[in-house]
């Protein structure tokens, strides 16, 4: 099973759309507020610091390039030629590399780690923006970036997150404009019930060592003047 070709064109389609810009992306925020916030509580849990560190669903490379301050080899993984385009450009110094990859595909997940053998993986947001038939293949495509080793943080929407997305989709104004983009190219996030998450990593044969909730912040804000901040739980798991 791979991703439709559909899901595949509306992702290129945004990306293609996107300005070069740091957060003018609606899930493009800071690295202090995003995977900064997010590695205290991942790094305990790493059975080996050393391995290579994978940020899946890199998109533009924002995450990936903090990533690659702290670590010697890590790989932005998308599957959006377009999105890796924007990373690239962004990281001029070259400190970290890029990969094409299709993670639901079984095949390109178990290519990548037969280059680089066991690996760490960060993946922020991805699994809710996944098909529903892609969401099982994708954790199992984790579960084989992992191997023996590795270990692998995830952090997605919260069930409660979707009431806040749609009053934000139905606003008498429209959709934030970070957000409109995201509904336009049809990507909008679908939900995933909480406790399906930890299911799915049971299923593709992982254990979970940790897990939370988190606000997941975005670059948007409310007519107040305030972010706008979505409920998410964020879970660590390998296999033990």
């Amino acid at each position: 099973m791979s991703v439709t070709t559909r899901y595949r064109d509306a992702w290129e389609g945004f990306w293609r759309e996107a300005p070069d810009e740091q957060g003018a992306v609606f899930w493009d925020a800071e690295p202090a507020l995003t995977v900064g916030v997010h590695l205290p509580l991942f790094e305990p849990h790493l059975a080996a610091p050393g391995l290579p560190f994978v940020d899946l669903g890199c998109g533009n490379g924002t995450q990936t390039r903090f990533l690659a301050d702290r670590y010697p080899h890590v790989v932005g993984a998308d599957l959006s030629a377009a999105a890796l385009d924007h990373a690239r450009h962004a990281d001029r110094a070259g400190q970290a590399s890029y990969r094409l990859i299709d993670a639901v595909e079984k095949n390109e997940a178990e290519t990548l780690h037969a280059e680089l053998g066991d690996a760490n993986v960060y993946m922020r947001g991805v699994l809710h923006q996944c098909e529903l038939d892609d969401r099982q293949p994708l954790v199992d495509g984790v579960a084989a970036l992992v191997g023996e080793r590795g270990r692998a943080f995830l952090v997605e929407l919260a069930e409660a997150a979707g009431v806040v997305l749609r009053g934000l989709a139905q606003r008498p104004e429209g959709p934030p404009a970070k957000l409109a983009p995201v509904f336009r190219h049809g990507i909008a996030p679908g939900e995933v019930a909480d406790d399906a998450v930890m299911e799915y990593l049971r299923s593709a044969g992982l254990t979970v060592f940790a897990s939370g909730e988190l606000p997941l912040v975005t670059t948007e804000y409310q007519g107040d003047g305030t972010r706008i901040e979505l409920p998410s739980k964020w879970v660590v798991a390998g296999r033990g």
